[in-house]
């Protein structure tokens, strides 16, 4: 039998340290994926301002974030993580690592959303005299939410299952708390308590997610 007089108080702290972990690395991951995934979309050959060069550095950047697995990018970037954060445990410090894999993640989705914009609005606005800026804010970014707000759901739900996996190493959460509480102690009680508690957090995003997206589409 579970001790829940025990193990309540420290499942509920290890589910507010992935809320904090997941949460500012999502705030992250759109404060810096959103520009990547447009400057992916403009420089692209068929972009409004190709540029060959930088668009192959940017996507060689973005593939090899997406291609990393992120239990071997928890590693790679602990000497950056240490920089950052003066440690590599603990829960501040896995936002790094977690912001690290999301960026290129949900850049790729934003400029997949990007593309999905009908081409005749974009020509529409050049057009009519429409900078490059003022398309991106006013045609592509607007016309695309329905799809970034997938997108953005998409990489919540992609950076939960990382934050379970940086508990392999100390990063604080439920993953660390179902290593130590569950797993080390031989105690599968726990570690099923752990796997309901990510599953309905995983399904009250998504559907908030679903939702709000198709809102936006039938606007």
């Amino acid at each position: 039998m579970i001790d829940w007089d025990r193990i309540a108080p420290a499942l509920w702290q290890a589910t507010l340290e992935t809320t904090y972990m997941v949460g500012v690395s999502m705030v992250l991951a759109v404060l810096l994926g959103i520009p990547l995934g447009v400057l992916l979309l403009l420089t692209a050959p068929d972009g409004l301002t190709p540029r060959r060069v930088v668009h192959q550095v940017l996507g060689a950047f973005v593939n090899v974030g997406r291609s990393v697995p992120f239990i071997v990018l928890l590693v790679l970037v602990a000497p950056v993580t240490r920089l950052v954060t003066g440690t590599t445990i603990g829960s501040t410090a896995t936002i790094v690592p977690l912001t690290i894999a999301a960026v290129p993640f949900f850049a790729r989705l934003v400029e997949a959303s990007l593309r999905e914009v009908a081409p005749g609005k974009v020509e529409a606005a050049r057009s009519m005299g429409a900078s490059t800026g003022q398309i991106v804010r006013v045609v592509l970014l607007p016309e695309a939410r329905p799809g970034l707000v997938a997108a953005a759901t998409v990489t919540l739900v992609a950076l939960i299952s990382y934050s379970a996996m940086a508990g392999a190493i100390g990063g604080g959460g439920l993953g660390d708390f179902a290593i130590r509480h569950g797993y080390q102690r031989f105690d599968t009680g726990v570690t099923v308590a752990v796997v309901v508690v990510l599953l309905v957090m995983v399904q009250m995003l998504q559907s908030a997610g679903d939702r709000l997206a198709r809102r936006l589409a039938h606007r």
